[in-house]
């Protein structure tokens, strides 16, 4: 048997079991994708396939599935989304739209329709930058009725909630999509969410969400705002800051590719990310609260008293401080870090996107 028949036989049986597959899929609700990647892991590794093209079969799989969702859907929904013409809430108005909602969008030259717009849905999302959010809270609750769901997808969620707890006396809510608007589905990708009152007048959204393959992950919003300093603001202002000085330095990134590590590339394809969005909705992250603000500010101080070290050339103290935070990892780094693929880089480190929405 020739080379070409032995990999025709073999595309055959990867078919049969792929067809195998998305019938399981079909059938039964969906682990995330995390989930499916750390069971299968091992094997990878042994078979020395990359974690990437596993994630990039799993998620053209769940593709294949989408239609499932819509003709499963059979009570159609009135939903407004303010800021529905930006790019975050472009991705929510086709994924709710998908399934057979009525999805109407309302910006900041329809107010005068805001009564038309609001009074009659069933959920409100207010997709708008930060640092309006609760403004149009407030100017959105005095049209809706004591059963509209209330809800927010901005990168903070204490404030918002608040406002929405204060000035809406019906279900509350609020999410944080930690992914960027280029996305097809919600397979892989992970929505925390904050609840606020009447819960189970979401429970049809965290369901559609669940049904793509997304994950879940509960907390109260004092948690989450604790958690961002860290995931989000922090690690906004390391690649800010790597790219200021790339740009300052003028590296030829081009040439640099060609003799990087796979560390590298996946750093330098992160900043190219960050740099590719509005500078306003960037530094609104990085800004957002006092929290993230000290925060960078103490990690700023960290980074010069470790370039004093370097200046001293002061091995030992070099040392010192990396066996310090050697100690504080080593109890966990075996059962938190994973090997990294392309769809966390493009789910954990892209920028969330609002709509450029003028109050």
């Amino acid at each position: 048997m020739t080379n070409s028949d032995r990999l025709k036989k073999t595309d055959q049986k990867l078919i049969a079991l792929l067809s195998d597959r998305l019938s399981l899929l079909a059938a039964s609700e969906q682990p995330s994708l995390d989930r499916q990647l750390s069971d299968v892991a091992p094997l990878l590794a042994q078979a020395g396939i990359p974690e990437s093209v596993w994630a990039g079969l799993l998620n053209s799989c769940h593709a294949t599935l989408i239609p499932k969702y819509t003709t499963n859907h059979v009570s159609p929904r009135q939903i407004t989304i303010i800021g529905g013409h930006g790019r975050m809430g472009k991705l929510f108005k086709e994924q709710l739209s998908l399934v057979g909602n009525n999805v109407s969008v309302l910006e900041s030259e329809d107010w005068e329709y805001a009564e038309q717009l609001l009074s009659q849905t069933e959920l409100v999302l207010v997709s708008v930058p930060i640092e309006h959010t609760v403004d149009v809270i407030k100017r959105a609750a005095k049209y809706l009725a004591p059963t509209t769901a209330l809800c927010d997808i901005t990168s903070i969620k204490i404030q918002p909630i608040q406002a929405m707890l204060e000035h809406h006396s019906g279900p509350v809510m609020g999410l944080h999509p930690m992914f960027g608007p280029n996305i097809k589905s919600f397979f892989g990708q992970k929505v925390v969410v904050c609840p606020g009152r009447n819960d189970d007048s979401f429970q049809w959204f965290l369901d559609l969400i669940k049904s793509q393959g997304g994950e879940l992950i509960v907390c109260t919003p004092e948690e989450h705002d604790r958690m961002m300093v860290i995931v989000q603001a922090t690690q906004h202002f390391c690649r800010f800051s790597l790219g200021i000085f790339l740009a300052q330095v003028k590296v030829d990134i081009e040439q640099s590719l060609t003799m990087s590590t796979p560390n590298y590339r996946q750093e330098i394809d992160i900043v190219k990310r960050l740099f590719s969005q509005n500078p306003h909705l960037c530094v609104d992250i990085i800004l957002a609260t006092e929290e993230r603000c000290d925060a960078i500010s103490f990690l700023a101080d960290t980074y010069s008293r470790l370039a004093k070290l370097v200046a001293k050339k002061d091995k030992d103290a070099l040392i010192q401080e990396f066996e310090k935070a050697q100690s504080f990892f080593e109890d966990k780094i075996n059962t938190f870090i994973q090997p990294l693929n392309t769809m966390a880089i493009q789910r954990d480190f892209q920028p969330q996107i609002h709509t450029n929405i003028s109050i």
